[in-house]
């Protein structure tokens, strides 16, 4: 069988931006999702999925570049995916985030909305995570281009990708791994951690993880770096040898004397997931404090907690004022999580009433109210649709506001529904899916109006945006 030519588009125009950090263009009035283009690039586009009404295209060639395009700042753009957008000046990006909100609030919401506030930015839009997450595996990501070099001057391409690398899993492949130098999303010692434990492990001879076979020794490494300056690292290995074990632990404490909680983790599992597992406290406490103004908390290895913390007291401070709390409301919180948001407005409540189904995360919530000195925030573990029935109202009262921080997936229809019969006067609907908020958000205007609109960017350089919004109940 003759193998089907690709079909090339050329001199594609790209017109706007889309979603999930692609751009579109229109050809003979069929729309062409692109790959790692910004509105103003004339492009030759291969046709990678074809459909009816739209398709999906990869740029083979740049005929003209837009205006708006900048140098990025980092040598493994276009390579490691964690940033999508850095070709673009920040003020371009949050134009395209606030646009995007708007875009799905008017075409999925379908109800009446106020004129949407300006967006929050970022003052800082490098080194702004206090979280990353980095993988060791043995084969190494070679991109296209560059892969075509290898082969063209005769270079053994297995060879090349058969090494040892530590860094970020590339888009698409849960076998390879781009090698990083330098992330500039979280500050230093980030860097140093990563590229000091893959070098130590490398002269203790150890094997560093292969996903595919399912063995080796060097997994993974998480870095969390506080507001108050700690630092925990936690590495994940793919089974107990305490001699070598020793070795890079003490390694990494000599070399970097200014982590305060280092851990590791046995997970000899065929998945990343530490859910189930249990960290180990090799040096410090087993914990670090960050804060939120001047909110403390408690946050451990397996803990959620918002990832740039500068900007979730923005993104809280606007979900505070949008409660509209004066000292006298029940406040429910929802998805709470390990209580940040509940505990953060709690100045301003009667009573916080916290549900999350997550059974460690309600520890760490109870935590953190203690450290806080919160004696009138009370968190529950279970299901909201099966919690929140009259018994549960008749011992804690009916919510006066309800604030909601559901996962991308947005709320389960039942959640909505049982929000509608709960019918609290305001809720405060907190969302990192626009267009999942607006999809829920259709559902609740049967009893409420949306009366604040305000978007908040957590994330520079990606196409993930916040979006907080205030509804009320109709008279």
């Amino acid at each position: 069988m003759r193998k089907k030519q690709p079909v090339i588009l050329e001199n594609v125009l790209v017109e706007d931006y889309a979603a999930e950090g692609k751009s579109l263009a229109k050809v003979n009035g069929k729309v062409i999702f692109i790959e790692r283009t910004v509105p103003g690039d004339v492009v030759d586009v291969m046709v990678i999925k074809s459909k009816k009404d739209w398709a999906e295209g990869w740029p083979l060639r740049f005929k003209e570049v837009a205006t708006q395009r900048v140098t990025p700042f980092c040598e493994h753009f276009g390579t490691c995916g964690g940033c999508q957008w850095q070709m673009l000046p920040y003020e371009r990006q949050l134009f395209y985030k606030q646009k995007q909100v708007a875009d799905n609030l008017q075409r999925i919401g379908k109800v009446p909305l106020p004129v949407i506030m300006p967006i929050i930015g970022c003052d800082a839009t490098r080194e702004y995570r206090n979280k990353l997450e980095y993988t060791f595996a043995t084969k190494k990501f070679i991109p296209d281009d560059a892969f075509a070099q290898l082969k063209a001057t005769g270079v053994d391409v297995k060879a090349a990708m058969d090494q040892e690398v530590g860094g970020f899993h590339a888009k698409g492949m849960f076998d390879r791994v781009v090698e990083i130098n330098k992330c500039h999303l979280q500050q230093e010692p980030t860097n140093g951690l990563r590229n000091a434990a893959a070098a130590f492990v490398q002269e203790l001879d150890m094997p560093f993880y292969d996903i595919k076979l399912h063995k080796g020794w060097l997994r993974n490494m998480q870095v969390r770096i506080a507001a108050t300056g700690e630092i925990m690292v936690n590495v994940i290995l793919g089974y107990e040898k305490e001699t070598a074990r020793k070795a890079l632990l003490d390694h990494l404490l000599k070399t970097f004397p200014s982590v305060t909680t280092l851990l590791y983790t046995i997970n000899a599992k065929f998945n990343d997931s530490l859910t189930d597992l249990e960290p180990v406290i090799y040096y410090g406490k087993g914990y670090i404090t960050d804060t939120l103004e001047d909110f403390r908390f408690k946050v451990s290895p397996k803990s959620f907690f918002q990832t740039n913390t500068k900007q979730a007291e923005r993104l809280y401070q606007v979900t505070r004022d949008f409660a509209e709390l004066n000292g006298t409301q029940t406040v429910y919180d929802l998805y709470c999580g390990t209580g940040s948001i509940g505990i953060f407005v709690s100045r301003q409540a009667k009573k916080i009433i916290g549900v999350e189904v997550v059974e460690d995360a309600i520890k760490d919530a109870k935590e953190n109210a203690a450290i806080n000195n919160i004696a009138h925030a009370d968190f529950y573990c279970g299901d909201v649709i099966k919690i929140c029935d009259d018994d549960f109202f008749a011992a804690h009262g009916k919510p006066d506001v309800i604030i909601t921080d559901p996962p991308r997936a947005g709320m389960h229809e039942k959640l909505v529904s049982k929000l509608l019969e709960m019918a609290a006067p305001l809720i405060v609907y907190v969302s990192c899916n626009p267009a999942t908020q607006a999809r829920d958000l259709a559902l609740l205007g049967e009893k409420y109006s949306v009366e604040k609109i305000q978007p908040v960017d957590m994330f520079p350089h990606t196409h993930h945006i916040e979006n907080v919004v205030q509804l009320k109940l109709k008279n």
